[in-house]
């Protein structure tokens, strides 16, 4: 049995190998959701035997784990006029709904996987619930959950389940609905 981490025709590169075991997870994960998604699907996608993903990784939760980290990369709101506040949050939010599979992992995998729903609530806990936190004056948590509730809500509908009306809106469009929504929740 080798030990490498290749196949033939692929050459042995480590971190290379990793790498593309994550891209490959996220695609799976983001198309699949958790459950439908299995080592061996991930590994044939690389071209690597699926123990490789084991050593690599421990286990499909650990894959997920680390396919699945996900930084919204937040700008600090405190300098955001309370007019601007939900421009830049759904132009930071189709950011990451659009260029980052990573995201759609999560969303897809969290109704079906508490181990994806705990990597969402944890993001939400950490990056989101802060983040609001510092615009608001008061009831924080209860306002970034409608915030966070919305924009999910919202991606849900657009990425996952494909609603018509959600897909063909622009940004501006998009913009235009959430806008309203998302200040009222911050600011009202």
């Amino acid at each position: 049995m080798s030990t490498t981490d290749d196949m033939p025709g692929r050459a042995r590169d480590a971190d290379a190998t990793r790498d593309d075991l994550l891209a490959a997870a996220r695609r799976r994960f983001a198309a699949e959701g958790y459950e439908r998604t299995t080592i061996r699907a991930v590994a044939g996608d690389v071209g690597v035997d699926a123990a490789l993903v084991i050593r690599y990784f421990g286990s499909k939760e650990g894959l997920f784990t680390r396919a699945a980290d996900l930084d919204l990369q937040l700008p600090d709101l405190t300098g955001v006029r309370a007019g601007e506040l939900a421009k830049v949050l759904v132009d930071r939010f189709f950011a990451v709904w659009e260029d980052d599979d990573r995201f759609l992992a999560l969303l897809r995998a969290a109704a079906t996987s508490e181990v994806a729903a705990e990597a969402m609530r944890t993001v939400f806990a950490t990056q989101v619930a802060p983040a609001l936190a510092a615009v608001t004056d008061d009831r924080a948590p209860e306002r970034a959950a409608l915030v966070g509730a919305t924009v999910l809500g919202f991606a849900l509908g657009r990425y996952v389940l494909r609603v018509p009306p959600l897909v063909d809106m622009t940004r501006d469009q998009a913009q235009a609905w959430l806008g309203p929504a998302l200040r009222h929740y911050l600011l009202d």
